[in-house]
């Protein structure tokens, strides 16, 4: 089933089930479905509040985060669709600030695959759609929308006026369909640009600044990136950003990793480019403190799962599965390898190039130990373990995250530093079976 979608409500699941079995079964890119599909529900997506519109290959998701916390902190309801769930559906669609429940979600679902029959209408652009009535059906005075795959041809981009675009961090991520070319993805990013819209981005080489700036000057877009129409210097315990606004200063993110400060920098840049809402410098620097990203660094509270460690260990959590989120990570591990004994738990899906995540995250511990994902098709965990040694590490195989966990703890007899990556699915299982589900 795509993304693993299931519910324990029975009314959700029967309408999970249908969508598996009308929906081709894969992702398709394309803005033709989507279209006929919204039309006939009644253009809902032109009815929303003003949107915050958010691509990239990395830090999308926390960008939105920060957006969120910030629209909060100053005192604004907020939409917000995201995806892939961690756990439950239901994550994909927060209504004014709260998680879609079950009875709305079922009867979402129901009305829109009434509406789908005849196109064809894959998994992702039926929750889509049914994000987008849900959103133009209920007051609130923002909507974040994070893209799911690309941009230029991504089910989010039917969005007509969005208040403001952004583009976070750019890598090498969904070969199949971006292909391996960096500019092509800064090009397939940048086509979420909207004729007059601002468009914010990082700083990235000048390849990729030239793809995106010819996209958007096609599309009638102004470009503002980093290092041009704002900066941000990351200190040792804040963050000085600066625009023709002027200068403020940010606290340090709560969420974990040096690139955390990037992506709130990028989400401050577009709160203070756009004219829809008004967003005192306060609830900016409240969100930094406030902002919370599941399954990104993310340190695992005591339960089920980290029960299997000695007294004393760490957890944590992070979905990073291509080489661009795995640097970041492994940048915030620099110092495990000082502190004692470290682990790291892999899982990877079997489109994904284990090669490059295993050589860098590896490279910070001392001990990996593989696991599949669970209910996908991945990369064998003996396979994995192959690989690993191949690069020199020290790596078994096992089958679950407890037996993992059991490897761990079994190896060292003490203490450790544990990092559990590979797979935002993978994530999702670890939460669940830690009984610690996002909110």
């Amino acid at each position: 089933m795509p993304d693993h979608a299931r519910s324990q409500d029975p009314a959700v699941q029967a309408q999970l089930d249908r969508l598996w079995s009308l929906s081709p079964g894969a992702d398709v890119l394309g803005l033709e479905r989507i279209t006929r599909l919204l039309d006939r529900l009644g253009n809902p997506q032109d009815h929303v509040p003003p949107v915050f519109h958010v691509a990239g290959t990395n830090g999308k998701g926390s960008t939105c985060a920060f957006l969120r916390a910030a629209l909060e902190a100053a005192g604004h309801d907020v939409h917000v669709y995201s995806s892939p769930h961690l756990v439950r559906f239901n994550e994909r669609i927060r209504i004014a600030g709260r998680l879609i429940d079950d009875a709305a979600l079922a009867a979402l679902l129901d009305e829109v695959l009434g509406h789908a029959e005849g196109i064809g209408a894959s998994f992702f652009e039926v929750t889509t759609a049914a994000a987008f009535l849900a959103f133009a059906r209920h007051p609130a005075a923002a909507t974040i929308i994070e893209v799911g795959l690309g941009g230029r041809l991504d089910a989010t981009n039917i969005l007509r006026t969005p208040a403001i675009c952004g583009i976070a961090a750019l890598g090498i991520d969904h070969e199949a369909f971006l292909g391996r070319s960096l500019t092509g993805i800064a090009r397939e990013k940048a086509g979420i640009a909207k004729p007059g819209v601002p468009l914010v981005t990082m700083d990235y080489a000048q390849p990729l600044r030239e793809a995106i700036a010819r996209v958007a000057d096609v599309a009638g877009a102004q470009v503002l990136p980093r290092g041009q129409a704002w900066h941000s210097e990351t200190r040792r315990n804040h963050i000085i950003y600066r625009d023709v606004l002027g200068a403020i200063t940010l606290p340090r993110p709560s969420l974990v990793g040096s690139h955390q400060s990037r992506n709130l920098a990028l989400a401050v840049a577009m709160l203070r480019h756009q004219s829809a809402l008004t967003i005192p410098t306060e609830a900016l620097q409240a969100a930094a403190r406030q902002a919370h990203w599941p399954a990104r660094m993310q340190a695992l509270s005591d339960g089920p799962l980290t029960r299997h460690l000695p007294a004393g260990s760490q957890c944590w959590l992070d979905g990073a599965h291509n080489p661009s989120a795995a640097i970041p990570v492994a940048r915030t591990m620099a110092t495990w390898r000082t502190q004692g004994a470290s682990a790291l738990i892999l899982g990877m899906l079997s489109n994904k190039e284990a090669g490059p995540v295993l050589s860098r995250l590896g490279a910070m511990v001392d001990l990996i130990v593989t696991l599949p994902v669970p209910h996908h098709a991945c990369h064998a965990p003996e396979h994995l373990a192959e690989q690993a040694r191949a690069l020199g590490y020290h790596a078994v195989s096992t089958q679950t995250p407890a037996e993992a966990l059991d490897q761990v703890a079994a190896h060292f007899g003490r203490p450790a530093n544990v990092l559990i990556a590979g797979s935002l699915y993978l994530a999702g299982q670890v939460l669940e079976e830690n009984d610690e589900l996002p909110q």
